[in-house]
């Protein structure tokens, strides 16, 4: 069994609609996938409907921003209630802040001499609440600035870089809580990788466990290197957290990282399955279910 538990629509920042990454999970042989788009749980309903018809697995989920000392820190939830109230206020305030930014972010290249507007920004942002950085990346590559997002990061974007304005992030405790609280079943996205490595450590995962609840890591990600991958396998062992695997695909708004490049074991799948449900049981939220064909 094949299970990709970390992908993006063009409800956040993929290229795809949200039918249209379906069809393609099941076209490159995946048995399962997760829709985790950033801070919204727009593209759900589209696709478990697509998920359906085509007899694909399908896991409703959320990536959350999350900032910890600074830096940039993404949590999952999977199988969480987006209606809970105190989850969605605080995912509403995320998703203002990432578009309140960019007059701002524009503003910075302006001052640069890049040529760019807001409404050149917006554009690219079609069908989606939560738009960000990827989507300045996009409008600098169709006006010809960059050949690439991996480029428009580099250049312009990134933490530290010029075109770089920070937002709103929730701390990642609070986060865990939110998830838990609707029901849902929170995993740390790529914690060893972008900037995140430099304030994930052992011993803060192991608070996030014991003060908090969180129940996962992601191991498996192009982001972490074959060696970074074994220790946070033994890490997640020795805490007893679920580990998995994914794509983080976006579409090609992102290279190198194709449906299916990494998996998470069924057996982990599983965990995370029983995590969700012990979650519900306690929480008096109105969670989603998976489309388990």
């Amino acid at each position: 069994m094949r299970i990709d538990l970390h992908t993006h629509s063009n409800r956040s920042d993929g290229t795809d609609p949200v039918d249209v990454l379906i069809a393609h999970a099941k076209r490159d042989g995946l048995d399962v996938i997760a829709v985790t788009d950033h801070d919204t749980a727009d593209g759900w309903v589209e696709g478990r409907r697509a998920a359906e018809q085509l007899g694909i697995g399908f896991v409703p989920g959320i990536e959350i921003s999350c900032k910890l000392k600074g830096i940039s820190v993404h949590l999952l939830g999977y199988l969480p209630d987006p209606a809970y109230g105190p989850l969605a206020e605080e995912l509403k305030i995320v998703r203002d802040g990432r578009t309140d930014r960019i007059p701002s972010i524009v503003a910075r290249l302006n001052g640069m001499g890049v040529a760019l507007t807001v409404d050149e920004v917006l554009a690219q942002a079609t069908g989606t609440p939560s738009v960000g950085r990827p989507h300045v990346a996009d409008a600098l590559v169709a006006n010809g600035t960059v050949a690439n997002r991996s480029e428009a990061f580099d250049r312009f974007l990134a933490d530290g870089k010029p075109g770089h304005v920070s937002h709103y992030a929730i701390d990642p405790g609070r986060a865990i809580d939110l998830v838990r609280a609707a029901g849902g079943v929170p995993v740390i996205a790529h914690p060893w990788g972008r900037s995140s490595h430099r304030v994930i450590t052992v011993d803060l995962l192991a608070r996030l466990v014991a003060d908090h609840g969180l129940a996962g890591i992601e191991v498996d990600h192009q982001d972490h290197s074959p060696e970074s991958r074994a220790t946070l396998r033994g890490i997640a062992t020795d805490l007893g957290l679920i580990y998995t695997g994914s794509s983080d695909h976006h579409g090609v708004g992102k290279v190198d990282h194709d449906l299916g490049v990494n998996t998470t074991e069924p057996e982990q799948f599983e965990r995370l399955l029983d995590v969700a449900k012990a979650n519900a049981a306690a929480s008096e939220a109105n969670v989603p279910e998976a489309y388990l064909p």
